[in-house]
């Protein structure tokens, strides 16, 4: 069976050393077998403090990098898509520190970013990410992480949002350090058939996010799961699946993910229930 984890972001954003301290061990007591932890900014938690808790927990962990205003790979501005980079290649550093093979999140563009642009201007686009996505894939694979490059839907991104856009990065990459995640919301948006995506993705699939159609509890929803989880054992992915929502304690966060009201009872029930149920269909 896939380990099943789950995101921070469902308590707090950003995360900080005492949270993680804090949360680490309660999920780990509910049964999760990996902590997912967003970069928001690098210095926000110590990975040097992280690792031993994790591991004294038997806890993995896995990454997300987080596209703010200032990050943008498609920018026609050099400084900006060099420091993009940076950042990118100090989220391998953090993943490598906690011992997390993974690096996602939609790494072309700040969340929001949305602009009508012919195909020429989206071509030159995409080489830019494409360009700036290269040797940070090439840094991730030299140091055992792979990025996992992240479609997002047509309300948050008007650069990648199917299947098979970030499959046209994939190739023009051309490293076995980048793949693509999976994120069952976006993919319930943007994809005809999420299972054939899944397929169409292959051995690229890197990391999967589980979240109900509404941002909420995966499985209180109408997704199809069972095919989902089918066409991953299809191609043969074996990495973990984690649980992706979002707390409105951050206003900015909320914003950007839409997190309007409620989506469970509480962040902990969506934890909770959420296992239960890719427990049962996991397996």
């Amino acid at each position: 069976m896939n380990a099943i984890g789950v995101s921070t972001w469902l308590w707090v954003s950003p995360l900080n050393d005492v949270d993680l301290a804090r949360l680490a061990p309660v999920v780990k007591g509910w049964g999760f077998d990996v902590i997912e932890l967003p970069i928001e900014q690098p210095a926000d938690w110590d990975p040097a403090r992280a690792a031993p808790i994790l591991r004294d927990l038997g806890l993995g962990a896995t990454t997300c990098a987080v596209m703010t205003p200032e990050r943008d790979l498609t920018t026609s501005d050099r400084a900006m898509r060099e420091a993009t980079a940076d950042y990118l290649c100090r989220c391998v550093d953090i993943a490598a520190a906690v011992g997390s093979g993974v690096v996602a999140g939609p790494m072309y563009a700040p969340v929001g970013k949305l602009e009508h642009i012919d195909a020429a201007e989206r071509a030159t686009r995409v080489a830019r990410v494409a360009e700036g996505l290269r040797p940070v894939a090439d840094y991730a694979q030299e140091h055992g992480v792979r990025l996992a490059l992240e479609p997002l839907n047509r309300f948050e991104t008007s650069l990648i949002n199917t299947m098979d856009q970030a499959l046209e990065v994939i190739s023009l990459v051309g490293s076995a350090g980048l793949g693509v995640c999976l994120d069952t919301f976006h993919l319930n948006i943007e994809e005809k058939d999420p299972a054939a995506a899944v397929r169409a993705a292959g051995s690229h699939v890197a990391h999967v996010q589980a979240c109900g159609t509404d941002r909420g509890t995966p499985g209180e929803d109408q997704f199809g799961w069972s095919r989902f989880i089918a066409a991953l054992g299809d191609v043969g992915y074996v990495g973990p699946v984690c649980i992706e929502s979002f707390t409105a304690a951050n206003a900015s966060l909320a914003r950007s993910a839409s997190i309007w009201r409620p989506l469970a009872p509480s962040a902990d029930a969506l934890a909770i229930d959420g296992l239960a149920f890719l427990k049962g269909i996991l397996r």
